[in-house]
C-alpha cells in the first residue's frame, strides 16, 4: 500500500503543458498551474482541495491499492 506523507509533498512544481483533468478537484491541469507529484507519478492541483483530500485518504486517488 502506496502511503503519502503531506510532508513530502510541500514542494512546489509547475506543470510544462497541459495533462487533463485532475482526478480530485476534476478541473483541467493545464500549463503553468502549480501541482502536486506523488511517488506514483500522478499529479493534481495543489491547493485547498488537495490538501483535504490527503488529510482522509492517505493513497492516490487513481492507485488507492497500491
Amino acid at each position: 500500500l502506496l502511503t503519502i506523507s503531506l510532508c513530502a509533498l510541500s514542494s512546489e512544481d509547475v506543470l510544462s503543458k497541459d495533462a487533463g483533468e485532475c482526478a480530485i478537484c476534476l478541473e483541467e491541469l493545464q500549463q503553468g498551474d502549480t501541482i502536486a507529484r506523488l511517488p506514483c507519478l500522478c499529479i493534481y492541483h495543489k491547493g485547498q482541495v488537495f490538501h483535504e483530500w490527503f488529510e482522509v485518504n492517505r493513497s492516490c486517488p487513481e492507485h488507492p491499492s497500491d
